[in-house]
């Protein structure tokens, strides 16, 4: 069996999926830490946002948002009766947005659909962790002991699980993946 890289690439698409892959997560680990991490503007952005979405939820479930600290103001978040959470760069969710882009491209399917579910489903993401946000905020005000365990594993499950469902809603309805199999 010959393994010329051109060759076996086309012919599996597992092989192709995993060359892909592991070739635009490592452009994408690159990109990232050696340029936008320390560029900032990018997290900040998408804390920002994450801030400005939790902040609407919360009001409009009728909390009082904490006044901001003078320090860093767009990273923290806080209800009435609770404490400020600070939001870190690892929690904004850029590398799960990233993953489930990966995922996407390297998976076969057309690029008409890739165009408008990758970012439907950053969108997606994006709304699901600061919703998480929002609610740590409520967990914190009534149980800050619970915040450790929703943060390291209640959230971890759902916002996962999002992406997991996404990606199957890919392979299952949109990729040409079941079609090659079938």
């Amino acid at each position: 069996m010959s393994l010329s890289s051109g060759s076996a690439t086309k012919r599996d698409p597992l092989i192709r999926f995993l060359v892909v892959g592991v070739g635009l997560w490592l452009a994408w680990l690159l990109t990232y830490h050696l340029g936008l991490h320390p560029w900032g503007k990018l997290d900040r952005a998408v804390i920002n946002s994450l801030v400005s979405i939790a902040t609407f939820v919360l009001e409009g479930l009728g909390h009082e948002m904490l006044p901001e600290p003078r320090i860093d103001l767009e990273r923290y978040i806080g209800i009435q009766g609770g404490s400020h959470l600070w939001i870190g760069d690892p929690c904004n969710g850029i590398p799960l947005f990233a993953v489930f882009m990966v995922f996407i491209i390297a998976f076969p399917g057309p690029w008409k659909h890739k165009a408008w579910f990758i970012p439907a489903g950053i969108a997606l993401i994006h709304l699901l962790n600061a919703l998480r946000v929002a609610v740590l905020c409520i967990v914190v005000t009534h149980g800050y002991g619970w915040l450790e365990f929703n943060h390291d594993y209640t959230f971890y499950v759902v916002v996962y699980g999002a992406v997991f469902g996404l990606w199957y809603l890919w392979v299952k309805r949109f990729s040409n993946w079941t079609k090659r199999v079938a």
